[in-house]
């Protein structure tokens, strides 16, 4: 790769116990599973083959993402240290938070379901006051920003602060020809492939990323700009492992996405 090109790796987090269970997860602070652990481990076997190094490393603050995060950095002592970021963090599913997926869908139905859940503009019920006091008053909320808790978010919502989190901390890193590795969620990582790649609503709504597999993102740090940000080299990336990740992908889609 010449000194022109700069990749950034996006990485879902390793399923984590909620999504084993099938919840909405959203801003829950839930750990990884053991399967989740060991697909840690095999997305820092895929970026050991590569051979890339990392000039600069961002997960979200929830406990899923810098767990997946521990697991890359013990892999690959190369890393740089990760700096957690709450615009990484996942969108918060408002009112359907700790439900089950297949409830959900039961009580309202399959268009309603998929609206909530892949739709760019709609967003689900707002939280009621006992879970947001309850999130409030949590260790991890108690230290972020007021804005890192809502009571729902539409994509949309999510897709504005990554893209400010893009902006200020990873585009002039690959400007200046650097490579960078982000840790995000299901949602978080949808939005950023919606913003650096400019995908249209009927394309973010099919868009899933599977947990646990790298997608990389080569720039030409002296090619064209979009909207002010450097325009991938191939649209939509590149899976490390592009058969297993289609495999899970399309699993994820039959399952409703992410």
């Amino acid at each position: 790769m010449s000194q022109r090109h700069a990749v950034a790796v996006l990485v879902r987090h390793g399923e984590s116990t909620a999504n084993a269970a099938g919840l909405f997860t959203g801003v829950l602070d839930v750990p990884l599973s053991q399967r989740g652990m060991e697909e840690a481990r095999r997305a820092a076997d895929l970026l050991r083959a590569t051979g890339l190094g990392f000039e600069a490393a961002y997960c979200s603050e929830l406990a899923r993402a810098w767990q997946t995060a521990d697991v890359l950095a013990a892999e690959l002592p190369d890393l740089p240290p990760f700096q957690r970021d709450w615009r990484l963090d996942e969108r918060n599913y408002g009112a359907l938070t700790t439900l089950t997926k297949s409830a959900v869908r039961a009580e309202h139905g399959e268009e309603q379901f998929l609206a909530w859940r892949r739709s760019v503009h709609t967003p689900p019920p707002p939280m009621g006051d006992a879970l947001f006091d309850q999130l409030a008053a949590s260790e991890l909320f108690r230290r972020l920003p007021p804005e890192a808790l809502v009571r729902t978010e539409s994509l949309a919502d999510v897709m504005v602060r990554v893209r400010a989190f893009w902006a200020e901390r990873v585009d002039p890193v690959l400007r200046a020809g650097r490579n960078v590795i982000v840790v995000g969620h299901g949602n978080s990582l949808r939005a950023l492939c919606a913003v650096v790649d400019d995908l249209p609503d009927e394309e973010v709504r099919t868009l899933g990323l599977p947990t646990g597999h790298p997608l990389v993102y080569e720039m030409d740090t002296g090619g064209p700009q979009r909207r002010g940000l450097l325009v991938p080299r191939v649209r939509g990336g590149v899976y490390l492992d592009e058969v297993a990740a289609r495999v899970a992908a399309e699993r994820l889609a039959r399952e409703g996405g992410t």
